[in-house]
């Protein structure tokens, strides 16, 4: 049996602040699931062109804090496209209702998203085709739908962070470089899930990235609050690690 190395969702994950700013990207369809989708003002003159796929976290990738992580990622050169797994029914939407009963949207959502991810990222390879690169990311909810794929042959490298719901199975089976942005106070993935982490990728001789922020929560790379100043440094160095391995890892250089 496969061992967690990191649990499931927990309080943190339903608690966010909302961000300003206007967002840039639109929202399609692919493969009939809702996608937010945001490209570079400028497209690369030269080099492949690579795509971010977006695993959101409950919040979901409309969301206006996901909205401006993936613009942010497009004005760095990449194209991005982010998943809706939950069919235009985020948390968000519930979390001031009395009675809302949290674990009845959470089964929901996961069954949603193990049905959708497969043909969703078939739909992304055959729209953007085979002479691009494809890298991922994704944060709390999002993180096992990124090691699903970065288990296959189309990343050239993953990123997660804050994840739930990671086994060492779906751990052992990534073949791509990984990154990790990790939160010191996080009941999902606490320091031992980390060290456990490290251990096996160790073992398997992993090409990786660790980075620990200090007095932020689970949640902090996209739902820290932008007035505290450690929040919003954390989660601005959390987006700029996670451009820098896209791009090292990629031809956006």
């Amino acid at each position: 049996m496969s061992s967690t190395l990191a649990g499931p969702l927990t309080d943190h994950c339903f608690t966010s602040v909302a961000h300003s700013g206007i967002p840039r990207g639109k929202s399609i369809s692919i493969a009939g699931v809702p996608t937010y989708i945001s490209t570079p003002q400028t497209p690369a003159t030269s080099g492949m062109e690579t795509v971010i796929l977006y695993f959101p976290d409950v919040f979901g990738p409309f969301y206006i804090n996901a909205q401006l992580v993936q613009d942010y990622y497009a004005s760095q050169g990449f194209t991005v496209v982010g998943i809706d797994y939950f069919f235009g029914d985020p948390v968000h939407l519930h979390l001031d209702k009395p009675g809302f009963d949290r674990s009845t949207w959470r089964t929901k959502s996961v069954e949603q998203a193990k049905a959708s991810v497969p043909k969703w990222v078939d739909g992304v390879k055959e729209m953007f085709g085979t002479n691009v690169t494809y890298c991922a990311v994704g944060f709390c909810f999002g993180a096992p739908y990124t090691f699903e794929v970065a288990a296959t042959d189309m990343l050239s490298c993953a990123a997660v962070a804050h994840p739930t719901s990671l086994t060492e199975e779906l751990l052992r089976a990534s073949k791509v470089p990984l990154l990790f942005s990790c939160a010191e106070t996080d009941t999902a993935f606490p320091a031992p899930f980390r060290r456990q982490v490290e251990d096996i990728l160790v073992e398997k001789k992993a090409t990786y990235y660790f980075q620990i922020f200090s007095g932020v929560s689970h949640g902090f790379g996209t739902r820290g609050d932008p007035e505290v100043e450690t929040e919003r440094w954390a989660k601005e160095e959390c987006q700029r690690a996670m451009v820098g391995w896209f791009k090292r890892f990629s031809s956006s250089k």
